[in-house]
């Protein structure tokens, strides 16, 4: 073997380890950035979905506008359809075991803390909330119009007892979800 060929052959060598290191960092960068972006994307779907119990929303579907807690019992998430553009508020209500009157109440705050609008008028007491329920069960019952029925109640708290009637006369709640008197 003449000097020439040495040296072309240590020459190649020499190329090649260098285009190896080369490879292998590029691997290196381009695993590392995956990673980067793996935790990211999970990060944000952790952050999107696990940040208040039962608000579970996929982070590819919603933008998350904003969030709260209210009292460690009630939760609430603002949020945009990243395909329509459209808003949404979800509101969660950890309310089981409270008291029907205090669970409405919570709900109030919520609403309110989530910036959603509240009916006018003064809050309902816990008799005309339970009037309220026993008038929609009724109407659901007959199959009659429930605004109607309800149009002579004034205060602010309608909406949550005929929703709530609803709900237990559809069978989605157990009536224990309902004022004691509407039972």
């Amino acid at each position: 073997m003449n000097a020439y060929e040495s040296l072309g052959r240590d020459l190649r060598e020499a190329l090649g380890r260098r285009t190896a290191r080369r490879a292998h960092r590029r691997r290196m960068a381009g695993a590392t950035a995956l990673s980067a972006v793996t935790v990211g994307i999970l990060s944000t779907a952790a952050l999107a979905s696990g940040a208040l119990p039962g608000l579970d929303l996929d982070p590819t579907k919603w933008e998350i506008l904003g969030r709260g807690e209210v009292d460690g019992r009630a939760s609430y998430v603002n949020a945009r359809d990243r395909q329509s553009g459209e808003e949404s508020t979800f509101l969660e209500e950890r309310d089981a075991g409270m008291d029907r009157y205090e669970a409405f109440l919570l709900n109030r705050r919520t609403r309110s803390a989530a910036g959603l609008p509240l009916e006018a008028g003064p809050v309902c007491t816990p008799e005309e909330l339970t009037g309220i329920e026993i008038a929609a069960l009724e109407a659901l019952a007959a199959g009659a119009n429930v605004t109607e029925r309800l149009r002579p109640f004034a205060c602010s708290g309608v909406e949550y007892g005929a929703e709530r009637a609803l709900w237990v006369h559809e069978g989605k709640e157990p009536v224990e979800m309902l004022m004691p008197g509407a039972r």
